[in-house]
C-alpha cells in the first residue's frame, strides 16, 4: 500500500474518534443526532480530505501518519473547545481551516528546505524580532501574567509561536554548517577534552536569549521550549552528551537566579509546591485542575458531564479552553482517554523522528528534530504544569488548545515535516551535507548510523517524558483521587453532594437521626430532625467543613456507592446512574441513648452502653453535646476562635481519662488468673503505706484493717491493690491490660483514641502500685498509664461479662437500599480471649459485692443483681472524676454500662449508671 493510501486509511480510522466526541456532546446537550448537528466534525474531516489530496500532489513521499495524528488531535481540540466555550467554537473551526490552508501553502511554496539555509541569519533576525515584538508600546500587551501578545485593532496574535519556527530554521542551518566544529573539543584538562569557549558560545547565546525572554516577557514556557529545543538539536548534530550536562548546569543557574530575583517565578514555584495554601487565590486554577483530574478516574465522567469545563461559578477551571484544556479532557474521558491523547503526541514524536532519520540533508533532519521537539516539549510542559508535575508555565497544548496563533503554528510545523519527509532519501543512503565547513569541504556527511543512534536516544527521552506524564496522571487520578475528592474544600464534591439524595441514618428502633430533604431547585439539604440525640455518633456532612461521625465513616454507603443489595445496584453504580443512597440503621436504641444523655445533662463526661455478647453499642453519649442542626454555627465559631467547640468533642471515644479504681477490674483479673491471689487472700489495708519508698493512700486515708482481696475490691482499697500490683509486677500488669485492648488500635467507625499503658521496663515499683489502682503517675519516655477512654473501660466490663471474650465493638446494625433490601448485617466478631471463663465468673461474684456491700450501692436496682466497680480519680485541684462500670443481670449479663463524670460528686458515676442500666434492662426485656 502506498504512503498516501495509508494516510487515507488512517484518516478514516481517526474520523470516528472526532465524530463520536461531537455526537456525545450533541446527546448530552439534549439534541438529536443528524447531519446538521454533526456538521462541524464532518466539515473538519472534509478539510483534512482536501489536505490529503494536496499532500498527494505536493508531497507524495511524505510521512503517512503525521496528517491523521494532526486531524485526531485538532478534532479533539475543537470538540472540547465547543464543550467549554460554544461561542468560541466557530472561530476555532475557522482557525483550523486557516491552519490547513497555511499547511498546504507551506507545501506549495517551500519546495526545498535546504534553500532556507541561505537565509539563516535573516531568519534569525526576523525570529528574534518576532520574539521581542510584544515589548512594543501600544500594540504589545500583557495577558495571563506574560507579555506575549500583539494587538492591531480587533486582531491579536502571539508572535512567539511563529518565532519558534523561524529560530528552529536558523538553528538547523547553523548546525548543518558548523556541526563538525561544534563536535571537536580542543580544550584539554588532564585526561578530558572539553569544549572551548567559542565552541560553547552558541549554547550560551541561546541560554541568554531564553533568559531574556523570561525577564522581559515573563514567559517561562516559551523560554524553556526554546532552550530545550536547541539543546536537543545540538545533541543530535554533534552526539556530545557533555552539551546535555552543561545545559543542565546552565538551566540550574538560570532557575536559581530567576527564583531569587523575580517574584513572578517565586509565585509559580510556591503555587506548584502547595496550591492548597491559597486555594481560593493564586492556587485556585491549579486546585480546580486537580479536582477535575481526581474526578476523572479510569473512564471519566462522560463527555459534557465533567465540571472543569463549566463556568467558574459552577466548579469550572479558569481559562479551561486554553492552558487548562487537558484536565477537562482527563475528567470527562478518564485516565484511559487522557493517556490516549498523550499517546497521540508520542506517535507524533515517533513519526517526526522517523522523518528526521529519512531526511536527505542535515538541514532537513535537524529541522525535523527541532519542529518535532517544539510539539513534544510544549505538550510535556503544559500537561506537566496542569497536573502539578512541574511548575505551571502557561503555554498552549498544540492542536488542542483554543487560539489561532498556536493552531496556525502547529500546522506550519506539520507542513514542514511533510516537506522533510517528502525529500527523504530512505535509510540506505547517506545524508548530504549542505554548505562547507572550512577545509572539510562539501563532501562531509552525517552517516545514517551515527544519526540513527542519536535519534534513538532522542526518542528514548521523548518516551520517558510521556511515561512520566502517564505515571503522574495515574497517581493523581487513581491513587490520590479519593483524598482530593474528600477534601472539605472540594467544590466539585460539594456540588455533586448537593444533587445527591443521601440515605437516612436511624436508630435500631426507627428514630430518624439524619435525612436528605429535596429543595425547590432540585438539590438536597441534609437535616438532623432528632436534635441532640446521638449527635456525636451521627456527626455531620457539610459543603464547607467536610464530614464527621457516621456521615464520614459510611459516606460511600450513604451515597449508594458501597454495600450494594442487588445486581441492579451494581449496574447502576458502574453506569453512573444516580440513585438514592443506602439507609444506615445504627445499633443505638433511642430510649437508651436518651437515658445516657439525660444522666450527663449539665455535666461534663461520657457514657457507653454495650451488649457484651455481640459488641453492639446500644448508646454512646458525650456531654456537653450539641444540636446536630446547628453544627455549622459551632464549627464556624470554632474556626473563628470565638468558641472552644467542646460540644463537638466526643469524650466517649476521644478523651483519655485516668480510670481510677475501675482499672482494679484489670488488676483483679490478673491476680485471679495467674494465681497471685484469691478472693480470700488477706492483706493489710492501712490508710497509707509506703510502696517503693513512696506513699500509696486510700481515699481520705481510710484504714480498713486486715481484709480479704474481695473486700478490698468492695471498698476500693488502694493500699491493698498497690500491694497486689507489686506482686504481679509491671510486665504482668501491662500484659493483662493489653488483653483487654490497652495499647492497641481497635477498629471502630468513630475516631477512637488508643488507651495507654507504660513500657513495663520504665515503671518503678511505686508507679506499678499506683497503676494497679488506676492512677497514672509515671514520668518517662513512654506515656504514663493507665489512661483510658470510656469506651475502653466499657470493653473491659464487656469481656468480664462475656465469659472473658472481648468482642469487636460496632455501631451499624444494617444497611438497606432505596427499595428496602438489606445489603449488610453485622456478624459478631471475637477480638480476643482476655481472661478465661472461670476467672470472669469469679470476678463477677466479687463485683456484685461492690454494689451490695461496697462503694457502688447507688447502682443497685430492685429485682436485678448488678455487678460493678466504682472509680475516683483525684484531679489534684480539689475535684474528682467519678467513674462506674456496671453489668447486669449479674448472673447472665445482657448490658454493660461505663460512665465517667468530670468533677463529679462522690458516687455520681454509680448513680448515673443506675438510671442507664435500668432503662437498658427494660428495653432489652431483662427487667
Amino acid at each position: 500500500m502506498s504512503r498516501r493510501n495509508i494516510e487515507l486509511l488512517l484518516l478514516l480510522i481517526a474520523s470516528p474518534i472526532v465524530i463520536v466526541l461531537f455526537a456525545m456532546l450533541v446527546v448530552t446537550g439534549g439534541q438529536t443526532l443528524s447531519v446538521e448537528t454533526l456538521a462541524v466534525p464532518l466539515g473538519i474531516f472534509g478539510s483534512f480530505l482536501v489536505a490529503h489530496l494536496a499532500v498527494r500532489k505536493l508531497a507524495p513521499a511524505a510521512d503517512p501518519a503525521l496528517l491523521p495524528i494532526a486531524f485526531a488531535l485538532s478534532g479533539i481540540g475543537i470538540a472540547f473547545v465547543t464543550r467549554i466555550l460554544p461561542d468560541k467554537a466557530l472561530s476555532q473551526v475557522v482557525w483550523l481551516f486557516a491552519g490547513v490552508v497555511v499547511m498546504i501553502l507551506v507545501l506549495a511554496v517551500v519546495r526545498n528546505l535546504d534553500k532556507l539555509a541561505n537565509y539563516k541569519y535573516t531568519l534569525m533576525v526576523v525570529g528574534i524580532l518576532f520574539l521581542l515584538s510584544p515589548m512594543l508600546p501600544v500594540i504589545g500587551h500583557e495577558s495571563g501574567g506574560g507579555q506575549l501578545w500583539l494587538s492591531i485593532g480587533p486582531f491579536s496574535f502571539q508572535p512567539g509561536e511563529i518565532a519558534k519556527i523561524l529560530i528552529v530554521f536558523f538553528i538547523a542551518a547553523y548546525l548543518a554548517a558548523n556541526r563538525e566544529m561544534l563536535s571537536v573539543f580542543t580544550w584539554q584538562v588532564g585526561p578530558f577534552n572539553l569544549p572551548s569557549l567559542p565552541t560553547l558560545l552558541p549554547l550560551i547565546v541561546m541560554w541568554a536569549l531564553a533568559f531574556v525572554v523570561v525577564v522581559l516577557e515573563k514567559d517561562l514556557g516559551l523560554a524553556l521550549v526554546l532552550f530545550s529545543v536547541f539543546v536537543i538539536m545540538l545533541y543530535v548534530a554533534t552526539g556530545k552528551k557533555l552539551y546535555l550536562v552543561v545545559s543542565i548546569g546552565l538551566a540550574v543557574i538560570a532557575a536559581v537566579a530567576l527564583y531569587s530575583f523575580m517574584g513572578h517565578v517565586q509565585a509559580r514555584v510556591a503555587i506548584w509546591q502547595d496550591p492548597f495554601a491559597d486555594a481560593q487565590g493564586a492556587g485556585f486554577q491549579l486546585v480546580q485542575s486537580i479536582y477535575s483530574l481526581a474526578d476523572g478516574d479510569l473512564f471519566g465522567q462522560g463527555i459534557g458531564r465533567g465540571m472543569g469545563g463549566n463556568p467558574i461559578a459552577e466548579g469550572g477551571i479558569p481559562v479551561a479552553e486554553s492552558d487548562f484544556i487537558f484536565p477537562v479532557i482527563a475528567e470527562e474521558t478518564g485516565l484511559m482517554g487522557a493517556a490516549g491523547v498523550l499517546l497521540l503526541y508520542l506517535c507524533f514524536a515517533i513519526r517526526g523522528v522517523v522523518t528526521a532519520a529519512r531526511a536527505k540533508s542535515d538541514v532537513s533532519s535537524f529541522t525535523a528534530v527541532g519542529l518535532t521537539s517544539i510539539i513534544v516539549l510544549q505538550a510535556f510542559i503544559i500537561v506537566g504544569g496542569v497536573t502539578r508535575l512541574i511548575p505551571l508555565t502557561g503555554i498552549t497544548l498544540p492542536f488542542i488548545s483554543q487560539g489561532g496563533s498556536s493552531l496556525i503554528a502547529s500546522f506550519i510545523i506539520v507542513g514542514c515535516l511533510l516537506r522533510c519527509g517528502d525529500e527523504g532519501t530512505g535509510v540506505d543512503s547517506e545524508m548530504r551535507q549542505t554548505g562547507t565547513i572550512g577545509s572539510h569541504g562539501t563532501n562531509s556527511v552525517l552517516g545514517r548510523v551515527a544519526l540513527g543512534k542519536r535519534l534513538t536516544g532522542t526518542m528514548i527521552i521523548y518516551s520517558v517524558l510521556f511515561g512520566v506524564l502517564v505515571a503522574n496522571l495515574t497517581y493523581l487520578m487513581v491513587i490520590k483521587a479519593p483524598e482530593y475528592q474528600n477534601m472539605p474544600s472540594n467544590n466539585h464534591t460539594m456540588a455533586r453532594e448537593a444533587t445527591m439524595e443521601r440515605g437516612t441514618i436511624s436508630t435500631v428502633d426507627g428514630t430518624v437521626l439524619a435525612q436528605s430533604v429535596r429543595q425547590e431547585d432540585g438539590t438536597y439539604k441534609r437535616e438532623y430532625p432528632a436534635g441532640t440525640l446521638a449527635a456525636h455518633i451521627v456527626g455531620y456532612t457539610s459543603q464547607k467543613f467536610g464530614s464527621a461521625g457516621i456521615e464520614a465513616a459510611y459516606n460511600d454507603t450513604l451515597r449508594g456507592e458501597q454495600n450494594f443489595a442487588s445486581f441492579t445496584d451494581v449496574v447502576n453504580s458502574l453506569a453512573g446512574i444516580q440513585t438514592k443512597g443506602n439507609d444506615v440503621t445504627l445499633t443505638i436504641d433511642a430510649t437508651i441513648q436518651r437515658a445516657a444523655q439525660n444522666v450527663l445533662e449539665g455535666q461534663v463526661g461520657a457514657c457507653v452502653v454495650m451488649n457484651p455478647e455481640t459488641g453492639a453499642v446500644l448508646a454512646l453519649a458525650s456531654s456537653p453535646t450539641f444540636d446536630a442542626a446547628d453544627y455549622e454555627a459551632l464549627l464556624t465559631a470554632a474556626s473563628d476562635n470565638s468558641s472552644d467547640s467542646s460540644e463537638l468533642f466526643n469524650r466517649a471515644t476521644q478523651a483519655l481519662y485516668a480510670p481510677g479504681s475501675t482499672f482494679k477490674m484489670v488488676t483483679l483479673a490478673a491476680a485471679l488468673q495467674d494465681g497471685v491471689a484469691t478472693a480470700d487472700t488477706m492483706y493489710d489495708s492501712p490508710g497509707t503505706m509506703d510502696i517503693g519508698n513512696a506513699p500509696v493512700t486510700n481515699v481520705k486515708k481510710r484504714n480498713y484493717g486486715r481484709i480479704t482481696l474481695e473486700m478490698a475490691m468492695w471498698y476500693s482499697s488502694n493500699t491493698v491493690f498497690g500491694q497486689v500490683g507489686v506482686q504481679l509486677g509491671a510486665d504482668l500488669l501491662v500484659q493483662m491490660a493489653g488483653n483487654f485492648g490497652f495499647n492497641e488500635d481497635i477498629d471502630f467507625p468513630l475516631p477512637l483514641a488508643t488507651s495507654l499503658m507504660p513500657d513495663p521496663e520504665e515503671m518503678t515499683t511505686w508507679e506499678t502500685a499506683w497503676a494497679a489502682c488506676g492512677e497514672p503517675v509515671g514520668e518517662h519516655e513512654s506515656p504514663a498509664g493507665p489512661q483510658a477512654t470510656v469506651m475502653q473501660m466499657c470493653l473491659v466490663g464487656c469481656a468480664i461479662a462475656n465469659e472473658g471474650a472481648l468482642m469487636q465493638p460496632y455501631l451499624v446494625d444494617g444497611v438497606y437500599n432505596a427499595n428496602g433490601e438489606r445489603s449488610f448485617s453485622p456478624m459478631p466478631l471475637k477480638l480476643k480471649q482476655a481472661i478465661d471463663k472461670d476467672t470472669a465468673a469469679r470476678e463477677i461474684e466479687i463485683m456484685k459485692g461492690v454494689v451490695t456491700d461496697g462503694t457502688g450501692s447507688r447502682a443497685a436496682i430492685d429485682g436485678v443483681a448488678v455487678a460493678g466497680k466504682t472509680g475516683t480519680h483525684e484531679r489534684g485541684d480539689g475535684d474528682d472524676d467519678s467513674w462506674f462500670v456496671g453489668l447486669a443481670p449479674a448472673n447472665d449479663p445482657k448490658v454493660v454500662v461505663a460512665v465517667a463524670i468530670e468533677r463529679g460528686e462522690s458516687g455520681a458515676g454509680a448513680a448515673a449508671a443506675h438510671d442507664v442500666l435500668e432503662t437498658a434492662l427494660e428495653v432489652t426485656g431483662a427487667l
